[in-house]
């Protein structure tokens, strides 16, 4: 086999496998052939006959493959011999014929330009379909040749031995056809190729800026949404709050206001009463009851040493830059002096009192009796801010005065007293205890012991009311108030010994089923009579302390 190489096929030369032509060898008579037919001689006429008639196929076979051979030369001595034939032929005639179809160049400057890119030819679908094929006049048609597809445009003379060349013989003439037409085709697709691939890289980046944008607004949308859950869970609970407030809080204020109003119309009402009242009683001209002795002074131990030696209702003026007050002085216990500060005698005051109450002081300083001044002490309570000036302008004692309801009498004395000032919630300061009515104010109830005594010591403890807690017992808590369950004011811790403005009981002994809130509630001094005896009497004076002669 002879390989040929087809130039102008894209890639490797494109390998066509040509069968070689081969010259027919002539068969060999051998030897015992040439004595057999020696044998047979003339009598053996039929052998003869056969050998002729093998002989005979031989050589036409020969001379076949002899004329298959010149067909099948190679081709490119073929295409030699082509050339040079058409080159002979083409001298001959134009020897013949002096044909002008050309124009000769003429001598000078005249030139001659190929005209190098041809078009290539139309080509595609035929316009028309092929002619029909005229029926025959008569007989029989001839029967088509069938064509194998691998033929190749090559047969044998005689049809009976098939194909000659199986894999194509005019594959290279075709393929240089088409070389052209497919080059320009492949010329014409690469702008477009070009352009597509720089359409495909615009359109990829916009497509990736897209992406890109796309995920930056995905992220900002998703913090907007968890932005818009938080305020949403907000304004829910915002609006469940107000709901509940418009449903339930605003009704149950509205009507304890309502109560509040109720209350204090019939406030004003009493009050226009007692303005009435009033305005009869003074439609004629009032007279004074209690007529204020001349001497007065800063306190009453300075009255008593300016000659005030009666007990009786004086005016005093602690500071000059504030009026003067009526104040009882008692001129008589333990040679006088006593300015009185507290004072329960028959219950005829409400002790149960506001913060704003117990600072300005409250009560019934002294009245009259018949005798012409005013000799007997109220029920009241001086003051705070009073008592903290008073005590805080020196050292000053304290004597707390009792009686019970069968007459019998105590009294508790410290030589040292003092209130400080409303910014410290009137702390309360004592020492120098004396007397016989028992240690209360600074030692607690002796009924208790240990941890539970130190609950009931009155000294260093803030003064409190019902509406101002400073005790000590769970501050904060509105429930556990001992200003709100003992009835009154006072130095409270966890709660008293001592409860001078307690509620006032009437024959002494009460019982925890009388009280209020259950508590020992009472006038009490419990180091003398216990928690459940409330006193008939009890008084608390102050004066500046000084050694008295003996």
């Amino acid at each position: 086999m002879t390989i040929i190489r087809i130039k102008g096929i894209k890639g490797d030369s494109a390998r066509v496998n040509r069968p070689r032509s081969r010259r027919p060898v002539p068969p060999m008579i051998n030897k015992a052939s040439r004595d057999k037919s020696r044998r047979v001689g003339l009598g053996g006429q039929s052998e003869d006959e056969d050998t002729m008639r093998t002989l005979l196929r031989v050589c036409v076979c020969v001379c076949v493959c002899l004329a298959a051979a010149q067909d099948n030369l190679d081709y490119d001595d073929y295409e030699v011999d082509n050339k040079g034939s058409s080159a002979k032929n083409a001298t001959a005639k134009a020897a013949a014929v002096d044909a002008r179809g050309h124009r000769p160049l003429t001598r000078g400057g005249d030139t001659y330009t190929r005209n190098r890119n041809v078009p290539p030819p139309i080509s595609g679908g035929a316009r028309y379909r092929g002619r029909p094929t005229p029926a025959p006049v008569g007989g029989q048609q001839p029967k088509e040749k069938e064509r194998q597809p691998d033929e190749g445009g090559c047969m044998h003379a005689a049809e009976e031995m098939g194909v000659l060349c199986p894999s194509g013989c005019e594959l290279k003439t075709m393929l240089l056809k088409q070389e052209r037409n497919v080059k320009t085709g492949i010329n014409e697709l690469k702008p477009r190729v070009e352009d597509l691939s720089q359409a495909s890289n615009s359109v990829y980046t916009y497509v990736t800026s897209m992406s890109t944008s796309l995920r930056e607004r995905q992220r900002v949308v998703n913090g907007n949404n968890r932005v818009v859950i938080q305020y949403t869970d907000r304004v829910e609970e915002q609006h469940a709050y107000i709901k509940d407030t418009v449903d339930t809080t605003f009704p149950s204020t509205i009507r304890v206001l309502q109560g509040v109003l109720d209350k204090i119309r019939i406030k004003i009402q009493r009050l226009e009463m007692a303005i009435e009242a009033q305005k009869e009683e003074c439609q004629e001209p009032c007279q004074t009851k209690c007529p204020i002795p001349v001497v007065s002074g800063k306190e009453c131990e300075e009255i008593y040493r300016r000659g005030g030696t009666d007990s009786q209702m004086y005016l005093i003026q602690p500071d000059p830059f504030y009026p003067a007050y009526k104040v009882f002085c008692d001129q008589t216990t333990q040679n006088g002096g006593w300015l009185l500060i507290q004072n329960r005698l028959d219950g005829s005051v409400d002790f149960g009192r506001r913060w704003d109450e117990y600072r300005r002081g409250f009560g019934n300083t002294a009245f009259d009796v018949g005798k012409g001044h005013c000799e007997t002490p109220g029920e009241q309570w001086l003051g705070n801010d009073r008592i903290s000036q008073l005590t805080k302008m020196g050292p000053t004692e304290v004597l707390i005065e009792m009686e019970d309801w069968t007459g019998a009498r105590v009294h508790a004395q410290y030589r040292q007293f003092t209130v400080m000032g409303e910014t410290a919630s009137y702390v309360l300061a004592v020492d120098g205890y004396s007397g016989n009515a028992g240690n209360s104010l600074l030692e607690g109830t002796y009924e208790l012991f240990g941890e539970n005594r130190t609950m009931t010591i009155h000294n260093g403890m803030m003064f409190s009311t019902y509406d101002r807690d400073h005790d000590n017992w769970n501050p904060g808590d509105p429930s556990k108030q001992c200003a709100r369950e003992d009835g009154g004011g006072w130095w409270y811790n966890r709660c008293h010994s001592a409860n001078p403005n307690g509620r006032y009981y009437m024959g002494g002994a009460y019982t925890r089923h009388m009280a209020k809130h259950g508590t020992d509630d009472g006038v009490v001094w419990m180091n003398w009579k216990g928690s459940w005896y409330s006193l008939k009497a009890m008084s608390m004076k102050i004066r500046p302390y000084f050694h008295m002669p003996g």
